[in-house]
């Protein structure tokens, strides 16, 4: 029998979780990050205070609870193969939003293409946080690419990454960190001070994958070489430091323009054209995003899931055979 190393473990539950996600998407009752988001709700209604001292600690202890679970049972599981895999397909199915993202800007597509504006403007909240209201079929096509480009790094690709270089426990405490940006992270009088480090942490923690998905997506495109003019030209242009690498790259690729002018509630946002010289997005355009999104996640798991095992190995993975250390090999200190 073939030992099976704990980095190999993960690998495999990672894969069964991607499965579990491209099969289901996300549960529509029970899901563990709207139980953390609850969580997260409550508590900072009990600690809000305009300062970001206050902000930074709620940060820490949210994501530090998640980080410290995560590595708890982690560890409980260092030398179960079989308990291992199942605890990183879990959270890979937890985190992992990419089935729910696409059919999301698919139902959109089905209404603008039956002339249905209305429904288009109602389920757009579902997929991103603009004002629907004022928006033609072009503008609610153009944010539902958006929304998929910036997405497929957020919910799938920065998560795997996470994941490739930091097992169970960087799944979920990425998952933590991208959640507290949606809830706190955005600018407004509320929370421009309170969730200023959660922004900032997501901003570091979104880096890596956010570059990684612009070079899938190049890899993906019908032409890369527009693809990848496209990303190095514009990626810097957007005012986030990762959502314009994403875009960008979706831009080039699907062949379209992106950015300008945007809505969010009260406040507007004049953000630079992704892609200029590229014709503007139709309501075709969205179902090649989606193809595109799920292209690129496949990449991802591939590269994350490879980049694991490599890494793993290079720091001297140890295998297992039936939840006890092979003789002959130096245990380790733990890890994914």
């Amino acid at each position: 029998m073939r030992p099976l190393t704990r980095a190999a473990a993960f690998a495999a539950g990672a894969v069964a979780g991607y499965l579990a996600d491209a099969r289901f998407g996300d549960p529509r009752r029970g899901h563990p990050v709207a139980g953390f988001g609850t969580a997260a709700g409550r508590l900072e209604r009990r600690l809000w205070r305009d300062d970001r001292a206050t902000g930074t600690a709620y940060t820490a202890l949210c994501v530090g609870t998640v980080t410290a679970g995560a590595l708890a049972a982690d560890r409980l599981l260092a030398h179960r193969p079989l308990g291992r895999a199942a605890l990183a397909a879990a959270a890979t199915w937890t985190v992992l939003g990419g089935t729910s993202l696409t059919r999301e800007a698919r139902t959109i597509g089905r209404s603008l293409t039956a002339g249905d504006l209305t429904a288009a403007r109602d389920r757009l909240p579902h997929l991103c946080g603009r004002d629907p209201s004022g928006l033609d079929e072009r503008q609610l096509a153009r944010a539902v690419v958006e929304s998929v480009a910036e997405n497929t790094a957020d919910a799938v690709v920065n998560a795997l990454v996470w994941g490739g270089l930091a097992g169970t426990p960087g799944l979920l405490a990425f998952r933590a960190v991208n959640t507290l940006d949606a809830m706190v992270g955005h600018r407004s009088p509320r929370y421009a001070r309170f969730g200023w480090a959660s922004a900032r942490l997501d901003d570091v923690a979104g880096w890596p994958g956010a570059r990684l998905t612009a070079l899938l997506t190049v890899a993906a495109a019908p032409e890369p070489r527009t693809a990848w003019r496209i990303w190095r030209r514009d990626g810097s242009a957007h005012p986030s430091p990762n959502a314009g690498q994403a875009e960008s790259a979706f831009a080039g690729a699907v062949g379209v323009r992106l950015g300008g002018t945007l809505q969010y509630g009260e406040r507007v946002e004049h953000r630079p054209v992704l892609g200029e010289g590229l014709r503007p997005v139709g309501v075709d355009d969205i179902e090649r995003a989606c193809v595109l999104s799920r292209r690129v996640s496949a990449l991802a798991l591939g590269t994350t899931v490879a980049g694991h095992l490599v890494l793993r190995a290079a720091l001297g993975g140890k295998p297992v055979i039936g939840g006890k250390p092979v003789l002959g090999r130096r245990r380790g200190r733990g890890g994914a």
